[in-house]
């Protein structure tokens, strides 16, 4: 896929790029920031270290959002059409009886080179689709594919892109692409399968994200450009923890079946820890206490970190 450079103004190019945060898990740790997009603008870092990392992020509206929304919901006057729902702990997708489908995921194994790499997580992002679409068509709203991209561009619908020692893997809704270079990807994880798995499927949470409209909503909550608000800072925790969650909640449907084992399904949900305490992602225990929710109650209603108590979401 080529990507071209936003034209001047654009909404999903954002004026400005997060400072690299300081690492707090000592000498040889590497910092690692990417850049979330959509109708909104959304930034993560990833602090990575041998088994530990950490994910952190803001969330913009950008100008156009709101009108757009109305727009897509005032299609197809004749027939119910798809549609974001610009809510939170409201949003349909997160009702106590929405759960995702079980698939039997058959993924090539996994490998170093570019086709390798793409044919796995290619392979996993059509397993994540068979799993999570019924769920969204089941409270009406859009399934629209995600697509990938193993090398990274200059710039996307998201703007710049980060250099190799700011990024692991990042997800931009501008172009619902899953961003997860090749170097970088190896070089903090190797070819442990569990951590690609947890890589992808929290990318892909974040893609439900935005389908759903949650990223929408919560964009319309932030209050700062730079996420230093002691508010903005919970906002984004509880959206990073719901992608760990709704990444989790992929791992269970697909545990035990195909080429993701039990043990392997397990390595990939104990990844969610392998973290550092973060202000804007959650503390090491939160972080996977949410993807252990997602995986032992098995539904999206488990993934409502909106209505948790700011005690859960530290």
């Amino acid at each position: 896929m080529t990507v071209s450079d936003p034209p001047p103004g654009d909404p999903y190019r954002p004026a400005w790029m997060p400072e690299r945060p300081p690492s707090r898990l000592g000498t040889g740790s590497k910092v690692i920031i990417g850049v979330f997009a959509v109708a909104l603008f959304f930034v993560a870092a990833v602090v990575v270290t041998p088994g530990a990392r950490t994910i952190s992020g803001q969330a913009l509206e950008a100008p156009g959002a709101a009108a757009e929304a109305k727009a897509q919901r005032s299609e197809g006057s004749g027939s119910k059409k798809a549609e974001k729902v610009i809510e939170l702990a409201s949003n349909p997708l997160l009702g106590k009886d929405v759960r995702l489908t079980d698939v039997t995921c058959e993924l090539p194994e996994l490998g170093r080179s570019d086709a390798e790499l793409t044919a796995f997580y290619e392979a996993q992002i059509s397993c994540l689709d068979d799993a999570w679409h019924p769920a969204l068509r089941q409270v009406g709203e859009p399934t629209s594919k995600a697509l990938l991209q193993v090398k990274i561009p200059q710039v996307s619908r998201c703007g710049d892109a980060p250099d190799s020692k700011k990024a692991l893997a990042y997800y931009c809704p501008g172009d619902s692409t899953i961003y997860a270079p090749r170097e970088w990807m190896l070089e903090a994880v190797g070819v442990n399968k569990g951590s690609h798995l947890a890589t992808i499927a929290h990318e892909y949470g974040h893609h439900v994200q935005n389908e759903s409209g949650i990223l929408n909503a919560a964009s319309q909550q932030m209050t700062s450009d730079d996420e230093s608000s002691p508010e903005d800072q919970e906002r984004v925790r509880r959206i990073e923890l719901q992608a760990n969650c709704f990444g989790a909640l992929f791992i269970a449907a697909s545990a035990g079946r195909g080429d993701i084992s039990a043990s392997t399904a397990n390595a990939a949900i104990a990844d969610y820890g392998n973290t550092s305490d973060s202000e804007t992602h959650g503390s090491r225990k939160h972080q996977l206490s949410w993807a252990r929710a997602g995986s032992e109650e098995k539904n999206t209603a488990a993934c409502d970190t909106w209505s948790a108590p700011a005690s859960e979401v530290t």
